[in-house]
């Protein structure tokens, strides 16, 4: 009697759970496109998740939240989303697109490169690090990835939405003050503002120059131990995040833009590795409270 194959493992489902016979962990409802940026020949990858409510509402169009960092965010905002709405409807359904690193690359190396506004690095960065493309990455973003992820899902395109932490809020602000239009809404966490002596500030006083408008709802985040205060171990040893993150605020609502919402909250006992999860469903809930609520 031949001997029998060995019974392949199930797909991961919502219903069956995972494969098992030691697979990998799978996120049930998510999709990887590459998306590859002609421009710089660097390989990208998409993650997709789609809400619940998707299949069985064909007509209907859903806010898309863009995220950086995805090999972190990724997965956390997923489940933060639904968790959200197991007792009732705090946050609208929303399409999640995850922004992976660079193919081949450490994450490390991708964001110094992709994230920031000028190549002037910080004095901690390796030798080889390379800074300064944010510019070339938000183009890619714009010709590549939104009109793919438009051509590929129900998205509504007049509710479009970034996320980013640290040096990724350091990016949604660059395209906050360059193109603001890109998105509609921006979550900024623990922004880096302190990069290249506040090379930010420069851009928000060039935006302010020649535009009177801002139309974007913007919610930022930062922790309270982000700030400096010697002899305290839960505080930051070189950077007060605080205090830029308060002064971007006051210049931004200064300008008065009168298509401008800006939002900031310091966040008690929270630090810049412990508080992305909370500032994710903080911003959730101001990009996105459902409308019976």
């Amino acid at each position: 009697m031949p001997a029998q194959a060995p019974i392949a493992p199930a797909a991961a489902s919502v219903l069956g759970g995972q494969r098992g016979k030691g697979m990998p962990y799978e996120i049930v409802g998510s999709e990887v496109w590459d998306v590859p940026d002609p421009v710089s020949g660097r390989g990208y990858q998409v993650f997709v998740a789609v809400p619940h409510s998707y299949a069985d509402n064909p007509e209907r169009r859903y806010p898309v939240l863009y995220a950086t960092d995805a090999d972190y965010a990724f997965p956390l905002i997923r489940q933060i989303g639904r968790r959200l709405n197991l007792d009732d409807q705090q946050i609208d359904d929303f399409i999640l697109v995850g922004l992976s690193y660079a193919a081949g690359e450490t994450g490390a190396s991708s964001r110094r490169r992709d994230y920031t506004p000028t190549p002037n690095g910080p004095k901690s960065a390796p030798p080889d690090a390379v800074h300064g493309k944010a510019s070339a990455y938000s183009a890619y973003l714009r010709d590549q990835v939104l009109p793919f992820v438009a051509q590929h899902y129900r998205t509504d395109e007049g509710r479009r939405l970034f996320l980013g932490h640290s040096y990724g809020s350091l990016l949604g602000t660059q395209i906050l003050l360059t193109e603001p239009t890109m998105f509609s809404g921006y979550i900024l966490g623990s922004p880096s503002y302190w990069y290249d002596h506040h090379a930010m500030e420069g851009m928000e006083s060039a935006y302010a120059a020649d535009h009177r408008d801002l139309p974007a709802r913007v919610y930022m985040y930062i922790g309270q131990y982000e700030e400096t205060r010697p002899g305290d171990p839960r505080y930051a040893k070189e950077q007060n995040m605080v205090s830029d993150a308060r002064r971007m605020e006051k210049r931004l609502r200064q300008r008065n833009y009168p298509s401008l919402r800006v939002d900031l909250e310091v966040l008690d006992d929270e630090d810049h590795l412990s508080i992305a999860p909370r500032g994710f469903t903080l911003g959730l809930k101001h990009l996105l409270a459902a409308k019976t609520r």
